[in-house]
């Protein structure tokens, strides 16, 4: 796929939906391109009072010519693999289209810069709701339980419903963004893994993804599938019904590992002391809470054939009369000194294990959870947004 670089116009309305089919050559799309300059004025020259937040490239808001309000992705001019991200996540957001996707409207190339143009997201990410002590009483349950669902249906369709098999890779609550329905839709493609139809799982020599929702088997041999996806959902979820972040779970004084201490008060039947306590207080049936950690237990499982499929997960979200399997002890392998939300981006040899940027060691453990460490690891000074 090669990009030919577009002769300027003044195009400022959105692309024709006939267009956005999953056979368009993004390489001829022209009404997907959008002058520079235009992208430009409408971010007041890319100012920081427009500025969203960061990832794997700065984010702002802008509004065109004709009202319309955009979220613009300017990426890194000095992030190595730019303009890489920036093709994989053009062609593929171009091609899908669901309700809980974040709609792409066009992108612009000059020189440089690499823009991807976005709908505008008027109530931002989903981690600014649960982590946020006075937004967090918006989302009462019946809300969460309708984001949870709609995350699972946005997965499942890049997984198998999209005529292209899609790997996310850096599935997380800052890349969940909510529309002023508060309809969650996933965004950031830039790590997704395209496969052909025949495909189910992969291995690279590019870990990229963040800390705390990273598969075991991608964090420690780059192996990932479906199911790496899966596990991160399974964090997510997890994280919305107890309403922390899961680097680590605030027991009364003590601090615990977010995973280990969810599993075992599902075990020892206690459920309840890890759920969040809004929750507690609002209309939503405790009983379908805690069937909702069951089922974000069982996707965070050691063993990759344990986990269900994101089919598998919407069907039991959706009929409270299936019986749910037992989960196992959940993997546990992210020491808690390091921020969960930190995004990792480190290349190692799959024979000696060893990073081509720095030593890497990731060692498993003996115990029964798994536990791996990581030491010395290149991480990227990227900001989450």
């Amino acid at each position: 796929m090669r990009f030919k670089k577009k002769k300027r116009q003044t195009r400022t309305s959105p692309p024709s939906e006939s267009l956005r089919t999953e056979t368009m050559d993004i390489g001829t799309a022209e009404s997907l391109h959008y002058d520079f300059n235009i992208v430009k004025a409408a971010t007041n020259d890319f100012s920081e009072e427009n500025k969203l937040g960061r990832g794997f490239g700065t984010v702002y808001k802008g509004k065109l010519r004709d009202g319309k309000q955009i979220a613009v992705k300017r990426l890194a001019r000095d992030f190595g693999q730019g303009d890489q991200e920036f093709k994989n996540e053009v062609l593929l957001v171009a091609k899908l289209q669901h309700r809980n996707l974040v709609q792409l409207i066009g992108f612009s190339i000059e020189a440089s810069e690499r823009l991807l143009i976005y709908e505008y997201m008027p109530n931002a990410s989903l981690d600014q709701f649960i982590f946020d002590p006075s937004k967090c009483t918006i989302l009462d349950w019946e809300k969460r339980y309708n984001i949870i669902k709609g995350i699972a249906k946005g997965l499942l369709y890049l997984h198998e419903d999209s005529r292209l098999k899609i790997i996310h890779r850096d599935m997380k609550a800052s890349n969940v963004l909510l529309d002023a329905q508060m309809t969650p839709k996933i965004a950031d493609f830039g790590m997704a893994r395209l496969f052909k139809a025949e495909e189910t799982q992969g291995d690279t020599s590019r870990i990229v993804g963040t800390y705390g929702y990273m598969a075991p088997e991608y964090a420690m041999h780059g192996q990932f599938s479906v199911k790496s996806d899966v596990f991160s959902y399974g964090v997510l979820l997890l994280e919305m019904v107890t309403g922390q972040k899961n680097q680590r779970f605030q027991n009364g004084e003590s601090i615990e590992d977010f995973l280990s201490f969810a599993w075992k008060s599902w075990k020892n039947g206690t459920t309840a002391n890890i759920i969040d306590p809004i929750l507690k207080t609002g209309s939503g049936s405790l009983r379908d809470i805690i069937r909702s950690v069951h089922i974000g237990l069982l996707c965070v499982q050691e063993n990759v054939v344990n986990r269900p499929t994101m089919a598998s997960v919407v069907l039991m979200l959706n009929s409270f009369s299936i019986t749910l399997p037992l989960p196992k002890e959940p993997a546990f392998f992210m020491p808690s000194n390091i921020d969960p939300e930190m995004p990792l981006l480190h290349e190692y040899n799959s024979s000696s294990g060893s990073s081509s940027l720095e030593k890497s060691k990731i060692s498993k453990s003996r115990s029964r959870s798994s536990q791996y460490s990581i030491n010395e690891v290149s991480i990227s000074d990227f900001i989450p947004r």
